[in-house]
């Protein structure tokens, strides 16, 4: 267990190649600040950098997932100077959901309650989502007044086209977790009761893989969207070129010729 400045808490836990990181403010719905974003990025790139760390889940505690970011101590329009909002959101914000797409390991969202503004982009930039039957997605920001951050506007129209969006985004209606899997922003909807349950078994089945073929088919879906057929090509290319040296491609091979169950470690 970390605990933050201020008594706010991250808990962080590695069991069987899983690096669980579960928030622990439950009665602040588990509103992110500015020292748990830097301690979950800071998880998150010592997750890419283990080689024993083979997935991380990503939780919390309590009825919330992630109830937005904490405004409190936010400076008011007329302390800010120009440059200010946008360097803030660079810094924060962004780096905090890009640490997750950036991930060299696999990364599971277990959602067991509210995830709204930057806690809904928390889960949707996640490889794999989870929900308890009980979660929903708010995008928040049109009831404050504000602009989505944190990817938003990236994020939602690639997993779910820029119509549904827009109406997401427009509206700021709450949308429960079964509506979620149905629009394909969550991968499984489980009783609440099954949620960690169900987040190892993923967890542990991905830690189980070939962790480098992983990482480079999350780096190549990543990019899909952002590039054309030549350069995915390329890269796709460039990746088997990469993963082919791994001893875990060497090994899948050979167990497929041999007529047996691959045994990989993640190298």
């Amino acid at each position: 267990m970390t605990t933050g400045a201020g008594g706010d808490l991250v808990l962080h836990r590695t069991e069987n190649g899983v690096s669980w990181i579960t928030l622990d403010r439950p009665e602040a719905m588990n509103a992110v600040t500015w020292d748990q974003r830097e301690r979950i990025i800071a998880l998150l790139a010592d997750a890419s950098a283990d080689p024993d760390v083979r997935a991380v889940v990503i939780t919390a505690t309590g009825k919330g997932f992630c109830a937005g970011a904490d405004l409190r101590g936010a400076p008011s329009a007329g302390e800010r100077l120009s440059g200010d909002v946008a360097r803030t959101i660079r810094l924060g914000a962004q780096r905090f959901i890009a640490a997750v797409l950036d991930c060299e390991k696999p990364v599971l969202a277990a959602v067991n309650g509210t995830a709204a503004g930057i806690g809904a982009h928390l889960a949707f930039a996640c490889d794999l989502v989870l929900a308890a039957e009980s979660a929903r997605f708010i995008e928040v920001f049109v009831r404050r007044g504000l602009v989505p951050d944190g990817g938003g506007a990236y994020l939602l129209p690639r997993l779910i086209g820029p119509q549904r969006a827009k109406e997401l985004m427009f509206f700021g209606d709450a949308l429960p977790a079964a509506d979620a899997e149905r629009l394909g922003l969550v991968n499984r909807v489980v009783p609440a009761e099954d949620l960690e349950k169900t987040a190892r078994e993923w967890a542990e089945r991905l830690a189980a893989g070939p962790t480098r073929a992983i990482a480079l088919t999350k780096q190549l879906v990543n990019a899909s969207l952002d590039t054309d057929r030549s350069a995915a090509f390329a890269a796709e290319a460039a990746a088997q070129e990469i993963n082919m040296t791994t001893r875990d491609a060497n090994e899948g091979v050979a167990s497929f010729v041999e007529r047996r169950t691959p045994e990989y470690r993640g190298r």
